[in-house]
């Protein structure tokens, strides 16, 4: 398997794996291999830096895997505590591709991950693309407040930001990039 760094035409940045490198040139021929922030097809190999192991790298990754799991813990915490908040699918930071702890950790983290996305999910409604307009009708008083998850785009996600309602970016898992 071989990790790349990806950016989109549109200047998103994302990573996908791929069994090898004639399988991401096949892939992105075809059109196949997509921005998971605004779906446009034109991508390209973003520039990266090999990994090299280092005792102060492996540090690093298990204290972002630490993080990762605190993190997990309170949005788990917040999800129970207040329902009526709204969820949206996230858009892709590659900033965070050296924060990818070791096998066995990285293994435990995708589960928690995936658990926390189905219990989110599990205990929502889905409203798709009508995702900010759901939100701010509850926001504003014109519809009753429910859990909800959809899709927006980063410009709308900003948007409802900063008209104060809030709005949680469910994670995305390795296996719904490719």
């Amino acid at each position: 398997m071989i990790r790349y760094s990806l950016v989109c035409d549109n200047a998103h940045g994302f990573e996908a794996w791929f069994r090898n490198s004639a399988d991401y040139d096949l892939q992105s021929s075809k059109g196949l291999v997509a921005c998971p922030v605004c779906g446009s097809p034109l991508v390209s190999k973003a520039l990266m830096a090999p990994a090299v192991a280092t005792a102060e790298k492996r540090a690093e990754r298990q204290e972002a895997a630490r993080l990762a799991a605190e993190a997990s813990s309170k949005a788990e915490t917040t999800a129970q505590a207040q329902p009526s908040a709204p969820a949206l699918t996230p858009a892709s930071d590659a900033s965070n591709a050296a924060l990818i702890p070791s096998d066995a950790r990285h293994a435990e983290l995708v589960g928690k991950l995936r658990e926390l996305r189905e219990l989110m999910t599990a205990n929502a409604d889905y409203v798709g693309a009508s995702f900010a307009e759901e939100a701010r009708k509850m926001h504003y008083g014109e519809a009753d407040h429910r859990n909800i998850y959809g899709e927006t785009n980063p410009d709308d996600a900003q948007a409802l930001i900063e008209e104060g309602i809030n709005i949680l970016a469910l994670p995305v898992l390795p296996d719904e990039r490719n």
